[in-house]
């Protein structure tokens, strides 16, 4: 039997939705061990004005306790 927690993160790229999703999960797996998958519960964009500065995602990452 297994346990998992879930923990909300946020990142941001200036690339694209994928490249903040990619740095945000390669930079909690540096923390955190176990990671499962994850949920993107909301994206959005930063603007200047001129245009996208930012792709920014909100995500929850499941990740399986220990024993």
């Amino acid at each position: 039997m297994s346990v998992a927690k879930v923990m909300e993160i946020s990142s941001r790229s200036p690339e694209s939705f994928e490249q903040a999703i990619r740095t945000g999960l390669e930079r909690a797996a540096k923390t955190v061990q176990g990671i499962k998958g994850a949920w993107v519960k909301e994206q959005k964009v930063e603007f200047d004005g001129k245009g996208i500065t930012n792709y920014v995602v909100h995500m929850k990452v499941t990740f399986e306790l220990r024993e």
